[in-house]
């Protein structure tokens, strides 16, 4: 063996990957297409366990000086209130992070993109561009662009797909991506406006539910974002406009005064699992191999939670174990991606946006019972703060 990985994206979970890889003697060349790491308005809600494993970096605790601790989130009802709040200290004695983090996805990175800097063994490669990857068997072969136009090849023993929804991992694969894509472009407006002021029992995650439109609110440390499913046959001008930022905010809180707007996003969400996670020598991880809907946070956190497995599963067959080891990599991390991140988020989804009366009143029922019993209130957040799937794959060879 080469000893040496090749890792594809320089996103959350490239750099998580790297950085386990390079810190048990594993050298990794990690390529990245932007000339430096963008510091975009993406994912920035951390569950527990996921800032339990970055405890192992150093950086949560710099990440909670940075972010906002958020001990409570909630559903309601857009027009009658609070349904259901859920208490995160229910898990005070199952993790060290009983609360969710909202963080910008971008200051972890950065964090761990300096850490690496000091890494011998990391070779991280800004504005390369991976444009084919072939599995030699023995080994991979990976030709990347750079800036100039030119065209490098790098050869290790393993490639690591952290490139997203259009990976190009992914697709020498050769898998499909089952699934589907969500009729709704959803917009992320960032706002100074303080939503508190109106709303006085308001989490700093609550989920809005309408049959007409439903929304969500996210405090962060300096602003708010909310986030609204619009109409698909706008064009791209029509949904950024600040026109309709300012419709959709003065839907929610009718004000004399326009909203002042920080950042707005749109995007296209998808519901879609690879029918493999490796082949041979490649092997995909997060966005790369399951995308689904931002209804949660899951997205981001279950990217983290591959790497950790991936790292640990590729240390282990560099020490004696077979390649055959990463089915059980696959296995673990498909299952949690199927039953967990998609059942969640999707059901997330039909409660925000269910139209039937009696389906949502069932729904809130639900809700309602299920805070009302503790055993029940802390079983609900130990699945969607992903910590129940964490250990319950631990079984699974």
């Amino acid at each position: 063996m080469l000893n040496k990985v090749v890792v594809v994206g320089a996103g959350p979970v490239g750099l998580v990957t790297t950085a386990l890889l390079t810190e048990a003697g594993i050298g990794v060349t990690l390529l990245e297409s932007c000339q430096e790491l963008p510091r975009d308005l993406r994912a920035s809600t951390f569950h527990p366990p996921t800032l339990d494993m970055l405890d192992h970096f150093g950086v949560s605790n710099r990440m909670i000086e940075a972010g906002l601790i958020c001990p409570t989130w909630q559903f309601r009802d857009r027009r009658d209130g609070v349904v259901a709040t859920f208490e995160l200290d229910r898990l005070a004695d199952e993790t060290k992070h009983p609360y969710r983090l909202q963080c910008e996805q971008w200051r972890m990175g950065e964090m761990l993109a300096k850490q690496l800097s000091h890494q011998p063994l990391a070779d991280i490669r800004f504005g390369m561009r991976a444009s084919k990857v072939t599995d030699t068997g023995n080994g991979v072969i990976v030709e990347a662009a750079n800036a100039e136009g030119g065209v490098e090849t790098f050869e290790a023993d393993f490639c690591v797909g952290a490139d997203g929804i259009g990976s190009v991992v992914r697709r020498s694969m050769g898998v499909t991506f089952d699934g589907q894509t969500i009729p709704e472009i959803f917009l992320t407006i960032s706002t100074t406006f303080d939503f508190r002021e109106v709303m006085p029992d308001l989490s700093n995650i609550a989920y809005l539910s309408d049959p007409q439109e439903w929304f969500v609110l996210i405090r962060t440390a300096s602003l708010w974002r909310a986030l609204f499913p619009v109409d698909p046959t706008l064009s791209d001008e029509e949904v950024t406009s600040p026109a309709l930022a300012e419709k959709l905010l003065q839907g929610v809180i009718a004000r004399s005064q326009p909203y002042e707007v920080i950042h707005r996003t749109a995007y296209r969400v998808h519901e879609r699992v690879a029918t493999h996670y490796y082949k041979n020598r490649l092997i995909i991880a997060g966005d790369a191999a399951h995308v689904n809907n931002p209804l949660g946070g899951m997205g981001l956190n279950g990217g983290i939670h591959d790497a950790f497995n991936l790292a640990r599963t590729l240390v282990e067959i560099y020490r004696g174990a077979t390649v055959d080891l990463l089915g059980r990599y696959e296995r673990q991390r498909r299952k949690v991606a199927l039953d967990v991140v998609q059942q969640t988020t999707l059901r997330n989804r039909a409660i925000l946006n269910a139209s039937n009366p009696e389906s949502r009143q069932a729904y809130y029922d639900d809700l309602r019972a299920t805070v009302a019993d503790a055993e029940r209130h802390k079983t609900y957040l130990m699945r969607t703060s992903m910590i129940s799937s964490l250990r319950e794959v631990e079984t699974i060879n």
